[in-house]
């Protein structure tokens, strides 16, 4: 198989898995963030790691915006079109011609709660959420509608996927488990159901970077053909087996993006390495649980990759 059919066959449940993919994700120095320099550092990463598939890291995020001070300030958010996004559509274009033949092309694709937090801040949106969700959902329909725009466009350029990040339930961040249902699940459904309906590989992750989750079943019914997701939840370590039982697809993961496999010698990332693939679920994509540190060697990483190709 090539890379393509062998990452598409870890969703193909009436066969046995027999060749486990790898994939890990940093984001390189802002020269290498547009252009034909994001392209073939792009291209670099994947060629020297062997990894699976060809995941382009998203660098456009919103702009900050300080008018937006109160509820009501959300349905003045601007609707980004795709001049915007030109810088970004030039990687994905670029990186579709080069790599689509050999590899599965995936773009990370931040949800809409996320990005209008980069117009307010996490805290004020979290704030005028609690005083004022109605005004919010306002802003959160403008931004779904520029993110809308941009995955179409993406779509179109030829990507087979995309890395959904979705926030918001982290212990903590919102006022109630109400908020959550009420302004930020049905715009990441509504561009989750758009990918989904017309791509063939999206791998929904449910990101920590603004903190743990005690309870992750309000991302459990959301589409997505594989879950990406730190295991460590509610205090306690599920399996990868928990997981995929949880959300009802493969798992990826199964090594911590701040342990071994950034700080570690490679003779340790392979025996760690080793030890996820032991306890993996029956249907595995080996990755971290998360975007690792830039610094990461990436001989690390195609040690890790490497022994995933070597399980049997």
């Amino acid at each position: 198989m090539n890379k393509r059919d062998a990452v598409l066959a870890v969703l193909d449940s009436s066969k046995p898995q027999t060749y486990v993919p790898a994939a890990f994700f940093l984001h390189f120095d802002p020269s290498c963030h547009a252009g034909p320099a994001a392209v073939e550092k792009h291209l670099e990463f994947f060629r020297a790691t062997d990894m699976d598939f060809v995941k382009i890291q998203y660098e456009r995020t919103f702009p900050r915006l300080d008018s937006i001070r109160k509820p009501a300030d959300w349905a003045n958010a601007p609707c980004l079109g795709l001049d915007f996004y030109e810088p970004q559509l030039g990687v994905v274009k670029g990186l579709v011609d080069a790599a689509k033949s050999e590899a599965l092309v995936v773009l990370t694709l931040y949800s809409p709660f996320m990005c209008a937090g980069h117009l307010s801040g996490q805290d004020v949106i979290a704030r005028h959420m609690a005083e004022d969700p109605d005004a919010v959902c306002k802003g959160m329909e403008i931004v779904t509608e520029s993110l809308m725009g941009f995955v179409r466009e993406c779509i179109r350029l030829g990507v087979d996927g995309f890395y959904h990040s979705t926030q918001g339930a982290e212990t903590g961040r919102l006022a109630s488990r109400e908020l959550f249902d009420r302004c930020v699940k049905p715009y990441d459904l509504r561009i989750m159901e758009e990918i989904n309906r017309t791509c063939p590989f999206n791998i929904l992750h449910v990101c920590d970077y603004h903190g743990p989750y005690s309870d992750i079943d309000p991302f459990s019914a959301y589409p997505g053909h594989v879950v990406n997701v730190n295991p460590v939840i509610g205090g306690r370590e599920w399996t990868g087996a928990e997981i995929s039982a949880l959300f009802g697809r493969p798992f990826m993961g199964g090594m911590e993006r701040l342990g071994i496999l950034s700080r570690g010698t490679e003779d340790e990332v392979r025996a760690e390495a080793r030890r996820a693939l032991a306890k993996k679920p029956e249907r595995f994509i080996l990755g971290a649980d998360c975007t690792v540190p830039s610094a990461t060697p990436w001989s690390n990483l195609r040690a890790a990759i490497e022994e995933a190709h070597r399980w049997r």
